[in-house]
């Protein structure tokens, strides 16, 4: 990696999610790649959570502006679906701000297999711990919360609804 590079792509990095601020796109695995070509323009790739994520455009316009502010005149930034994301691809720094922010952290994504993916009506149950005090008699009260990302508990032990961000 160049150096022009590595400043582009810190410069990226701190671009925010729009639909969680506390996390960089960088802090969430979503920024990709960041390649300066000879001619100086940038090329960001970006992999949303979800297919159907409607922060992307956020995200592309988020992105483009802020190199579009520190200097870079030509930008192109493009999704690549494949490999999809995964939350395993959270950076340890972006879990340590979930926690302190007061949200569940996910556990390990679930494998990926090839083949057809199986059809289910119920959620899996999961075993989730109370970020604020550490009960896990706990219980789901919507599987979607604020974004398709999340989804929304309860503690039974000291009755505070709190955020799961999900395993994908």
């Amino acid at each position: 990696m160049t150096t022009l590079e590595r400043t582009a792509r810190e410069i990226a990095a701190t671009v925010m999610d729009p639909e969680m601020p506390l996390l960089t796109l960088d802090d969430l695995g979503v920024l990709r790649d960041v390649e300066v070509r000879k001619d100086g323009s940038v090329l960001v790739t970006i992999t949303p959570t979800y297919s159907g994520c409607p922060a992307m455009a956020t995200m592309r316009d988020d992105i483009e502006h802020t190199l579009h502010d520190n200097g870079y005149d030509s930008v192109e930034i493009v999704t690549s679906l494949s490999p999809a994301w995964s939350t395993d691809w959270i950076s340890e720094e972006g879990l340590r701000k979930l926690r302190e922010s007061g949200y569940s952290t996910p556990g390990p994504a679930p494998t990926r297999t090839s083949g057809p993916v199986p059809l289910t009506l119920t959620v899996k149950p999961r075993q989730i711990a109370c970020p604020q005090c550490g009960s896990t008699k706990t219980h789901l009260t919507s599987e979607f919360g604020a974004t398709l990302c999340k989804a929304q508990y309860r503690c039974g032990s000291c009755l505070e609804p709190f955020d799961h961000v999900k395993e994908i």
